[in-house]
């Protein structure tokens, strides 16, 4: 029995370690010097609706998308409140899958279901991703919003100009996801062993 036990621990973990392997973790903002067509850029923005249960403010911590065509998933690390992001992902449909909020040392995740494309053309908008993410209680919720208005262009012009100057002048295509609007659960996830055993005791 022992060894059987075994054995299903080792074919487990052997699956826990081909199923990470497929997830490619890229930065948020890509380095000048790996720009290459398609580009997407985009922004997040995390904000608690709810009354403030602690003293952490919320922030997206990464972001999941899958290429439906391939079916490669690619972690986006974002670790902040309002990012702009900046990714080279090859052309094809995509999903965003799930995004990690974190507030100080807790941890939430919430799966979603959002479908964008990225053609050949330079650069693909895929607008503001707002995260409302409720007060902690037990079946807290975040809601999504996805928009493109004349403000967040002119943002993201300005943010090119800065940091991609090169692509600039390139024509950018918005391609919202969709749907633009979506609101789903959002789980309590275990925080890494270094933090004290207090927060262990910490789920909603």
């Amino acid at each position: 029995m022992r060894h059987r036990v075994r054995n299903v621990i080792v074919v487990t973990l052997a699956i826990a370690g081909l199923l990470s392997g497929c997830v490619t973790t890229l930065p948020g903002l890509v380095e000048n010097d790996e720009i290459t067509a398609p580009n997407v850029v985009g922004r997040t923005v995390t904000v608690l609706t709810g009354q403030r249960g602690r003293r952490y403010e919320p922030k997206v911590r990464f972001f999941e998308v899958e290429n439906q065509d391939t079916n490669q998933r690619f972690n986006i690390d974002v670790d902040a409140q309002d990012q702009y992001f900046a990714l080279s992902l090859p052309p094809g449909a995509y999903r965003l899958n799930r995004v990690q909020i974190s507030e100080g040392p807790f941890m939430s995740m919430a799966d979603l279901t959002a479908t964008f494309f990225v053609g050949q053309q330079s650069v693909t908008h895929v607008g503001t991703w707002r995260f409302g993410v409720d007060s902690p209680r037990y079946g807290r919720m975040v809601a999504v919003s996805m928009v493109s208005t004349p403000d967040d262009s002119s943002g993201f012009q300005g943010f090119l100009r800065e940091q991609y100057p090169e692509l600039e002048q390139q024509a950018m295509v918005d391609m919202l996801p969709q749907p633009a609007q979506l609101s789903t659960r959002l789980y309590e996830v275990m925080p890494y062993p270094r933090y004290p055993r207090y927060f262990l005791r910490h789920w909603w």
